[in-house]
């Protein structure tokens, strides 16, 4: 069960695939390579993201390793239209349900995901990694990249 919110805590909205440069991001979960694919595993409380947790990730890029939770970046986020998170609209509207129970998390009363799009989001949140070297067509349009491009695939 979410713990109490105090109204000033819900003025503030999480990212839920934040990056790990951002000023106060935290470990919310650890992704995991299962049969259905790639999935994250939650921890019981964000982990503060610093250098030393940060390099366990090593040789690789933290957000292959981990989900990275963090003050929503708005204007600064190309996902972000001024006024809601295109990803989180485009995860529900194409994506699957991956859970039919909620997952276990310690930031849905904050996270702008859920305030978003609700319970939808949620149950497609653990499929989602942050880096994805090699999406498929539908991951292609869910993060909103022409699949002729060829960076860093980044949620």
């Amino acid at each position: 069960m979410p713990k109490p919110v105090t109204p000033s805590t819900l003025d503030t909205q999480l990212c839920p695939s934040s990056q790990p440069g951002v000023e106060g991001a935290r470990v919310l979960g650890v992704v995991q390579q299962t049969a259905n694919g790639m999935e994250v595993a939650y921890l019981d409380e964000p982990l503060l993201a610093t250098p030393e947790v940060l390099a366990m990730a090593n040789p690789v890029h933290p957000t292959e390793v981990f989900r990275l939770v963090a003050t929503c970046q708005t204007n600064r986020c190309p996902q972000f239209d001024g006024t809601n998170c295109g990803l989180a609209a485009r995860i529900v509207q194409i994506l699957p349900a991956i859970v039919d129970q909620l997952p276990q998390c310690q930031i849905r009363p904050e996270c702008r995901w859920f305030r978003q799009e609700g319970a939808a989001a949620c149950r497609r949140c653990p499929q989602i990694s942050t880096v994805n070297y090699n999406p498929s067509e539908t991951m292609q349009s869910v993060i909103d990249l022409s699949p002729f491009e060829k960076p860093v695939w980044q949620l």
